[in-house]
């Protein structure tokens, strides 16, 4: 790419640039950028507050890595906070900088954060202002991560507000040692953000449900007296919960998919396609068509199970090297979520991991483009959902432990029986705590006896049912939608 390409490129992506050397209002690209016109066409006013420090806080030396699967609107996110910032009387439109990174490379990047900051240096004529630097996509650039590390050790780039995105880290980048390592500033503020699909709350608000979204709480709270209170006062609206819950495992989270699921009662087959399409690209972009739902299908079915590498590789017909390649990549793509068995605080080295799809659309996906799938199980959907939403709240409270790959963990018994959710440390106003052990059993009768392995385990804990609500013994039988809204 040449400089005149680049320049042109930053011109295209700034248009509040032009707009401010004009003294003309700078966020009226709003109303016909490609991207957000594309969002008003299911937009039910969800908007994930991921970004919101930065769209109203001070510009600082600030720098974090957004990552979360590809569709679910990131470079939404960055084009919000782009007019967001235009729109502030304090800020002059050309400090913000978004540059779309796809299809470029090491070089060109670096280029560009030259070329952008002279593009705008009248801004600057009375003194130097910093810069908001909103990086898209950047994360698929070779040796992106040692470009912005020189530029934060030698230009003033290192006193910028610096968000870069991505789906997935080109192989071999050092985001840790490169980039967080005393290069993210020394401001407060998350580095490592992860955006996911809508959880069961943004789910009920934004679909306009009447049913109450209770209070999130701390995870080592779960069977706290103060809970237990809250979940009798809304005891007799179980069924409704019930019904949204059973909708929201029907479409998942991700934005658009909601948005046809609440219009028109049904996600759409070209919005599965693309999910699709970008699952093939990032798991197996050589295999054919139905690769990736057999795939799901596989992940699925075997859920709330550990899993056994080389069944499922028979099963799809692979060797056991391609097949595990695949289910990382499904992890590394926030496709899926490894949940390791634990002893207390210690992973078992070489025991089989359960996964977890982190979207319950994604199960779905299989049987409505591939004829002769099986449809996703409800038992199963939910263990996955509860599990994901236990593993984000564990990442709320202690940043980055999702990335790491340090979030939930599955416990045995004496008996070789599991507790699909074992406690883990976690971090708490009064120091190190354990989390609530969460067992998940999608039952409206018969709990008793399905709580007799986390009792035994344990002594206390959650099973997480269908509609059955008892907070009276040592394991209480709560509702998996309720267990969803406490954590997220």
């Amino acid at each position: 790419m040449r400089d005149d390409q680049r320049r042109q490129r930053l011109v295209d992506a700034n248009p509040w640039w032009r707009a401010a050397s004009a003294g003309e209002d700078p966020t009226a690209w709003t109303a016909h950028q490609r991207i957000l016109r594309s969002r008003a066409e299911y937009d039910l006013g969800y908007r994930p507050g991921i970004l919101d420090d930065v769209r109203t806080g001070p510009v600082t030396d600030l720098l974090a890595v957004l990552t979360g699967p590809r569709r679910i609107g990131k470079s939404v996110a960055l084009l919000d906070t782009a007019a967001a910032l235009c729109a502030r009387p304090d800020l002059e439109p050309r400090q913000v900088v978004y540059l779309p990174c796809d299809g470029m490379n090491a070089q060109d990047v670096r280029r560009s954060l030259v070329l952008a900051r002279e593009m705008t240096r009248a801004i600057d004529f009375d003194q130097p202002k910093p810069r908001v630097w909103l990086l898209d996509e950047i994360g698929g650039v070779s040796g992106w991560t040692t470009t912005l590390k020189l530029a934060r050790d030698t230009t003033e780039f290192g006193d910028d507000t610096v968000i870069a995105t991505g789906s997935r880290w080109a192989a071999g980048e050092d985001v840790d040692g490169n980039l967080l390592a005393g290069r993210a500033g020394t401001t407060s503020g998350r580095r490592t953000r992860l955006l996911l699909p809508m959880t069961f709350r943004d789910f009920l608000i934004t679909s306009r449900r009447k049913t109450p979204a209770l209070d999130t709480v701390h995870v080592s709270d779960l069977q706290s007296p103060s809970v237990a209170r809250v979940l009798d006062a809304v005891a007799f609206d179980v069924d409704a919960y019930d019904l949204a819950w059973q909708d929201y495992l029907t479409c998942g989270g991700f934005p658009r998919a909601v948005a046809e699921h609440t219009r028109n009662g049904a996600v759409s087959e070209n919005y599965l396609g693309d999910l699709r399409s970008w699952l093939r690209t990032d798991v197996d972009p050589e295999g054919p068509q139905d690769s990736v739902p057999r795939l799901l299908s596989e992940v699925a079915e075997r859920a709330t199970s550990p899993l056994n590498i080389a069944n499922v590789a028979e099963e799809l017909g692979h060797s056991r090297g391609i097949t595990e390649r695949r289910l990382n990549r499904l992890a590394s793509s926030h496709a899926a979520l490894w949940c390791p068995r634990r002893d207390g605080e210690r992973i078992v080295v070489g025991a089989q991991s359960k996964l977890y799809l982190t979207d319950p659309l994604l199960a779905s996906l299989p049987s409505r483009l591939r004829s002769g799938l099986p449809t996703p199980d409800m038992t199963r959907l939910t263990e996955m959902t509860i599990g994901v939403a236990m593993a984000r709240a564990i990442d709320d409270l202690e940043e980055g432990r999702w990335v790491s790959g340090d979030t939930i963990g599955y416990a045995r018994t004496a008996r070789e029986g599991e507790v699909d959710l074992g406690p883990v440390t976690v971090a708490s106003a009064a120091g190190p705590v354990p989390t609530v052990p969460i067992e998940c059993k999608w039952v409206d009768h018969g709990w008793k006896s399905e709580a007799k392995t986390i009792d035994g385990k344990f002594g206390r804990g959650i099973l997480a049912t269908k509609s059955v609500l008892d907070v009276t013994g040592a394991v209480w039988a709560v509702p998996a939608p309720l267990v969803a809204l406490l954590l997220q």
